[in-house]
């Protein structure tokens, strides 16, 4: 057992070395999915998984923080969550609740900030108390930010952001010439996140190859990772890999690379 904690530090300390600190993605965003899957392969029931998932968030917050990642945004549960069975619900919004009770104070004493995104009302009252808590206990926080999406889908978010804007129109708030890109992503839940608005890099545990309804705005020009590794078993080692294939990635953003390196528009 000792030998295996030796080799796993040192695998880690190797996929650390090999990020590039100059060229850190400001931020991440992950779908952390594999959670049911892991347990049952272990012959056990779905929540072990969640719970298992919720252990790897404190380790993967805290080795995001000190490598730099300026947002991590974490799909925690989606809108279409409420469909799975109750008692699974019923745990997951348990979760944040032991999440935060024992964590916020390592929150803070790495200076993380916490945000979340998505319609609160409609979660339990034990579950906005915790996460409101939360967000007011680090609010002097300003480091990085730990921004779940919680009750989070984004077409949701898109079709309130057009109903917002056209609100505002109606009132003289906007003018219809006043409506672009710029103006359009404050309207959405991540204009709280300025100007780290848009991940660099999403990532998506577990295998399946999809975005899930998940910032679908937002990720327009992100670099997309799909790794097989399960949520419970996704490491510090694995977030470093992920960074470093995101840094081999050549991001051109519609554009073409001169002789220099430098971005030209087509």
């Amino acid at each position: 057992m000792f030998s295996n904690k030796k080799k796993k530090d040192s695998q880690e300390r190797s996929e650390k070395s090999a990020v590039d600190l100059q060229r850190i993605p400001e931020h991440i965003a992950i779908i952390m999915d594999g959670n049911g899957r892991w347990a049952q392969q272990r012959h056990l029931p779905r929540v072990a998984g969640h719970k298992q998932g919720m252990e790897v968030v404190e380790t993967i917050t805290k080795a995001a923080s000190k490598i730099g990642i300026k947002v991590l945004t974490l799909y925690a549960f989606s809108t279409e969550n409420w469909k799975r069975p109750l008692d699974e619900v019923n745990f997951l919004m348990d979760l944040p609740v032991k999440f935060f009770d024992r964590f916020v104070p390592e929150l803070i004493k790495h200076n993380v900030r916490v945000n979340v995104m998505g319609d609160e009302e409609q979660l339990p009252k034990k579950t906005q108390e915790a996460v409101n808590n939360a967000i007011e206990q680090t609010k002097d926080c300003d480091g990085m930010i730990l921004n779940f999406a919680l009750n989070y889908g984004s077409r949701t978010e898109i079709i309130a952001a057009v109903k917002n804007i056209a609100t505002d129109v109606k009132n003289d708030k906007v003018t219809t010439e006043q409506i672009d890109e710029d103006l359009f992503a404050k309207y959405l839940l991540t204009g709280q996140l300025t100007p780290y608005n848009d991940p660099d890099l999403l990532i998506r545990t577990s295998g399946e190859q999809r975005i899930s309804n998940f910032l679908l705005w937002q990720i327009a020009y992100s670099e997309l990772v799909f790794t097989d590794t399960f949520w419970p078993d996704y490491l510090p080692e694995n977030l470093y890999h992920d960074i470093v294939v995101f840094q081999q990635r050549d991001r051109r953003f519609g554009g073409i690379k001169t002789q220099k390196g430098e971005n030209e528009s087509k």
